[in-house]
């Protein structure tokens, strides 16, 4: 019998959904779709768009790893999780260390310094200083969101980490008709994306079917106030050199670099291939942004050394994604051999 419009306008929007899932299913939701619609209108309409979402919403739980996915699908929902969890520790300890390095600075710089920085909140009027406040505070909505997930508060944790997300997209716009040079709103373009980026990861990977967000082997807190110490430190000891993507930089490499140690010790404790990718996928975003950031600075003239030293971070960053995709690869090949 030929397919009516309507039947093939619903198995077009279906196929959103992963192989698996249409073997299984596709027919059953064809003749749910299509019961009661009068033979008169099945060449007339068009599938709903609450249905075209609802659709789109279980295709990505079904790629995302839900109950019964093949291996393969739970692995890639396992990496985003992951991913997700991960940039937004990151961002929360940045938040964190720049405010707290603020405040310190403040204190203890020259009354000229200190005026002239408090000048952007007190200097322009009401709206304008309520407005910087808004966006001076609204990066430690990481923390809220971070500590949220890591208690199963999914709901909250999302909207915390949208909220958070939010001064990336003021200055995407601040930069954009203020007619600031490429390099600068490349810079801003890039930083706005990847916090979208942690808040999509964070939506499509902790879905309703998602287990609970776990820190593979640490506490939440400890693991939090550790990635402030070590951004501090990295700000500390080489203040010149001091930057957003330096500070992040840091606990990044240090991280990657134990697991990697990790797992040449200890390889049978260490065989699931979704941290090594998720830290892969981190650090790729790290340093991109280095990339850019190194830019930035060769284009200021800064000085050597401190262009070396970005230099030398983004080489190592490089470095350790390469390392880190290709041992997560290998754990998905030996995975697949064995399963």
């Amino acid at each position: 019998m030929t397919a009516t419009l309507l039947e093939r306008r619903y198995r077009t929007v279906l196929r959103l959904l992963p192989s698996y899932y249409r073997a299984e299913r596709e027919e059953e939701m064809v003749e749910a779709y299509l019961h009661g619609v009068d033979e008169r209108d099945l060449d007339e309409l068009r599938p709903a768009w609450g249905e075209v979402a609802s659709v789109a919403a279980l295709a990505v739980r079904t790629r995302m790893g839900s109950a019964g996915a093949p291996a393969r699908y739970a692995t890639l929902g396992a990496v985003v999780r992951l991913f997700a969890l991960l940039s937004m520790l990151l961002q929360a300890a940045s938040g964190l260390t720049g405010q707290a390095f603020f405040l310190a600075w403040v204190q203890g710089a020259p009354a000229r310094d200190r005026e002239m920085a408090l000048s952007s909140f007190t200097g322009h009027g009401a709206p304008a200083g309520l407005y910087e406040i808004v966006c001076r505070l609204l990066p430690l909505a990481w923390t809220v969101a971070y500590l949220a997930l890591l208690r199963d508060r999914r709901r909250t944790a999302f909207a915390f980490a949208a909220l958070a997300a939010l001064p990336g997209l003021a200055s995407v716009a601040q930069h954009l008709g203020g007619g600031q040079d490429a390099l600068v709103f490349s810079f801003s373009l890039t930083t706005a994306a990847l916090s979208w980026l942690t808040v999509l990861a964070l939506c499509c990977g902790f879905h309703r079917d998602a287990p609970p967000a776990r820190l593979p082997l640490a506490s939440p807190g400890l693991v939090l106030l550790g990635t402030c110490v070590l951004m501090g430190a990295a700000m500390v000891v080489w203040p010149g050199n001091a930057d957003q993507v330096w500070a992040g930089g840091a606990p990044f490499i240090v991280g990657a670099a134990g697991w990697l140690f990790a797992r040449f010790r200890f390889p049978e404790r260490a065989a699931d291939p979704a941290l090594p990718l998720a830290l892969a996928a981190l650090g790729l975003s790290t340093l991109v942004e280095r990339t850019l950031s190194l830019s930035f600075l060769a284009e200021a003239d800064a000085p050597g050394a401190v262009v070396t030293a970005a230099g030398v971070q983004a080489a190592v960053l490089a470095a350790l994604a390469v390392a880190l995709a290709a041992t997560g690869a290998r754990g998905l090949t030996a995975r697949r051999a064995t399963g």
